[in-house]
């Protein structure tokens, strides 16, 4: 279904903090076929501590999006561990303290791949979870005429007060280990990685969703076992340097915050131009369906149609959960003919 992961890269890459990296790199996955008026291409990015192989899951002839139809790409974004990143050397010769990723960037390396190597003028769709949806928000205000379609699942163009103070909980949990020097982690966070994924869990899913055992139901041995297995051994196969990356790139997304919109959030939510598909879970913590529903009313062509689900916001990456993938996959279908 898919070829090996390619590295596209740029010499003296401009950021938005002001940093030019020596060498900008992202890596990214492709899957299907490119139509030869490329008029079939969906752009899939990464969401919060996810490489392309951990989203691709959905991508196949019965899943949410058909490889066989689609030519879809997976960029993986800035900061987690594949394309540039703390963790792997491309900081080189750059002072990293003050050095962050915003969406402004990641759009803008996605745009130059696009064109530079596949020579990509039009998307089909931008369907994008979580920070995904963040990404596929900025595509439609940033590229307005290059996207036709968005799908935004649980996810905000800018992030919220509220959510504001769960990402600095998050981040407060790892720098407060021993190991945290300040400027970087001396050795593995062991205190921290295992409060960060507590406190991750606990707003990832619904109360119902732990009132009701589901975690038993995915073959959990108990709480602690779902919180270890299900939670924290996976974030401790990432450089806890790369998550704070994520966090701070997480933190600054604000779709009006670029040169062109110059912080005026609702002429850049009006200047998205595709038809938006706005599809927060009725039970996510972290970016709720009102906020989501508010965006949803500044988009002009936008609809809102939230996922009935006590998965809290893994109802939008419901590789476990058949009833919510139904949900999703029906709803893509429909929006891809309109």
């Amino acid at each position: 279904m898919s070829e090996q992961a390619i590295c596209w890269t740029a010499t003296h890459f401009p950021l938005q903090c002001g940093t030019i990296l020596p060498q900008a790199r992202v890596v990214y996955q492709t899957y299907g076929t490119l139509a030869s008026d490329r008029n079939n291409v969906i752009l899939y990015p990464t969401s919060y501590g996810a490489q392309h192989s951990d989203i691709d899951w959905l991508i196949g002839e019965d899943g949410i999006l058909d490889p066989n139809r689609w030519f879809i790409i997976i960029p993986n974004m800035f900061g987690n561990g594949l394309s540039s990143s703390p963790s792997n050397g491309d900081m080189a010769g750059v002072a990293e303290q003050g050095l962050y990723f915003t969406h402004l960037d990641n759009v803008t390396a996605q745009a130059r791949l696009l064109r530079e190597v596949f020579g990509i003028e039009q998307l089909a769709l931008v369907y994008g979870w979580s920070m995904g949806a963040q990404q596929a928000y900025h595509w439609g205000a940033l590229y307005p005429n290059y996207v036709q379609r968005i799908i935004a699942l649980c996810g905000t163009a800018r992030t919220t007060d509220h959510n504001r103070i769960f990402l600095q909980s998050l981040r407060s949990a790892l720098t407060a280990d021993p190991t945290w020097n300040g400027q970087t982690f001396e050795s593995m966070p062991e205190r921290g990685f295992r409060t960060f994924a507590q406190i991750y869990a606990s707003w990832a899913a619904s109360q119902t969703f732990y009132r009701e055992g589901i975690y038993l139901q995915l073959g959990y041995e108990s709480l602690e076992d779902y919180l270890w297995r299900g939670w924290e051994r996976n974030y401790r196969q990432r450089d806890p340097r790369n998550l704070i990356a994520m966090i701070d790139t997480w933190l600054r997304c604000d779709i009006s915050h670029n040169p062109i919109y110059q912080g005026d959030y609702h002429r850049a939510l009006g200047a998205i131009q595709a038809k938006t598909l706005v599809m927060p879970a009725t039970t996510d913590l972290y970016f709720t369906p009102e906020d989501c529903a508010a965006e949803a009313a500044l988009i002009p062509q936008a609809e809102y149609r939230p996922i009935p689900s006590i998965w809290g916001h893994r109802a939008g990456n419901p590789y476990q959960n058949p009833e919510d993938a139904a949900f999703i996959r029906q709803a893509v279908q429909n929006w891809l003919l309109c």
